[in-house]
C-alpha cells in the first residue's frame, strides 16, 4: 500500500510538472506566435510603406522616363550653325552637315513625320505667303483652311496653305505633282526628278531658278517643286519643307551660283528652327500617347491618331459627337498635352 501510495504521488507529482512543462512550451510557443506575426505586420507595414513611396516616385518621374526616345535624338552640332562662312565651298560643307543630321534624326521610328510635315507646310505656306506680299500670319492661315465650309475657296493665302499641305501628303511621283501644278509639264518634272549630275541642293536651286524663269509670280510652285527634288535626291518618300524655311524673299532675285549659296545659308538657318519642331513634337507625342489607355470615351483614340498627324484640329473634324469632341479637347488641355491655339471662346483649334 505504501508503494502504491509513493507511485501514485509520483505520478502526480510528473503530471504536475508535465503540465507545468506543458503551459510553459505553449506560452512560449504564443510568444514565438505572436513574435511572428509581429515581425510580418512589420514587414507588411515597410512593404506598404515602400510601395506607396514607389509608386509616388514613379509618378513623379513619369513625365521624365516616358521620354527616352526623346532624349535619345541627337543634337545639331553647334559648330554647324555657329560658324560664320562666305566661301561657297565651306558653306555647301556646313549646309550638307546639317541636311545629314536632319536626315538622322527624321530616319528615327519615334519621331512622328506626319506631324513633322503638317507642321513645316504650315510654316513654309507662311514664308510664301510673304514672298507674295500678304500679312497673313500662321492662325490666318489654320483658320482659312480648317473653318472652310463646303463649296467655299480658301482665298488666295488658303490656296497656298493647301497647296503646301497637300504636296507634302502625296508620294513624291511626277505625275502628281503635275497635277497641281499644270504650269509645268509633266515631262519636264520628270526630268527635274531624275537629274544626278549636280549635288541635291545645286539640284533644287537649279529647279527653283527655271520654275522661277517661267513663272516669276509662282512662287509656291517653285518652292514646292525645289523642295521635291530635293527630297527624291535625298531618298525621302515624301516632301519635308527645308530651305524655304530659311529664304529671303531678296534671295528669289538670285541666279546662278548666287542663288545656289542662298539657297545652302536657307537651309543652316531652316533646320535650326526645324530641329526646334522635331523636339517639341517628339516630347508631345510620347505625352499623348502615354494617355490615350486614361481615356474611356468612344473615338477617343481614334481622335488622338489625329492629334499626332495633324498640326491643328477642329473638334467637328474628330470623329465623335460634337459635344463629346469639345469635352474631349477640353480633358486634353487640362492634362496638359493638348493646348488651345486661337485664345478664342469660340471656333477654337487645338494642337500637341
Amino acid at each position: 500500500l505504501l508503494s502504491f501510495q509513493q507511485d501514485r504521488a509520483f505520478v502526480a507529482s510528473q503530471f504536475r510538472m508535465c503540465r507545468v512543462c506543458y503551459t510553459m512550451s505553449d506560452n512560449q510557443l504564443l510568444s514565438d506566435i505572436a513574435e511572428q506575426d509581429n515581425k510580418r505586420r512589420f514587414s507588411y507595414k515597410l512593404l506598404r510603406k515602400s510601395a506607396v513611396e514607389g509608386y509616388a516616385l514613379a509618378m513623379n518621374t513619369l513625365g521624365r522616363e516616358s521620354d527616352p526616345h526623346f532624349e535619345s535624338l541627337p543634337l545639331l552640332p553647334s559648330w554647324v550653325t555657329s560658324t560664320r562662312a562666305e566661301a561657297t565651298e565651306y558653306v555647301a560643307f556646313l549646309s550638307g552637315a546639317a541636311l545629314s543630321h536632319l536626315h538622322l534624326v527624321l530616319a528615327d521610328n519615334t519621331v512622328p513625320k506626319t506631324l513633322i510635315r503638317d507642321r513645316l507646310a504650315l510654316r513654309a505656306a507662311e514664308v510664301t505667303v510673304g514672298f507674295s506680299g500678304r500679312s497673313e500670319t500662321m492662325s490666318d492661315l489654320r483658320d482659312a483652311l480648317h473653318f472652310l465650309s463646303p463649296g467655299d475657296l480658301p482665298g488666295p493665302a488658303g490656296e497656298i496653305y493647301q497647296l503646301w499641305r497637300r504636296s507634302v501628303q502625296r508620294p513624291i511621283h511626277p505625275s502628281s505633282f503635275g497635277a497641281q501644278h499644270s504650269i509645268f509639264s509633266d515631262e519636264q518634272i520628270a526630268v527635274w526628278f531624275t537629274q544626278s549630275d549636280v549635288s541635291p541642293i545645286e539640284r533644287a536651286a537649279n529647279v527653283l531658278e527655271q520654275c522661277l524663269d517661267i513663272a516669276p509670280a509662282n512662287e509656291a510652285s517653285a518652292l514646292i517643286l525645289a523642295e521635291a527634288v530635293l527630297a527624291k535626291a535625298l531618298g525621302w518618300e515624301r516632301i519635308t519643307p527645308v530651305f524655304t524655311l530659311g529664304l529671303k524673299h531678296s534671295d528669289l532675285r538670285a541666279r546662278g551660283e548666287r542663288l545656289v549659296l542662298a539657297c545652302h545659308h536657307a537651309l543652316r538657318r531652316a533646320i535650326v528652327e526645324i530641329m526646334r519642331h522635331v523636339s517639341d513634337s517628339t516630347r508631345n507625342t510620347i505625352r499623348v500617347s502615354a494617355i490615350v489607355p486614361k481615356l474611356r470615351a468612344k473615338g477617343a483614340k481614334d481622335a488622338v491618331q489625329i492629334f499626332l498627324t495633324q498640326d491643328a484640329v477642329a473638334p467637328s473634324a474628330l470623329p465623335m459627337p460634337d459635344r463629346a469632341a469639345r469635352r474631349l479637347c477640353d480633358r486634353l488641355v487640362n492634362l496638359g498635352v493638348v493646348r488651345e491655339l486661337t485664345g478664342r471662346d469660340s471656333f477654337r483649334l487645338y494642337g500637341i
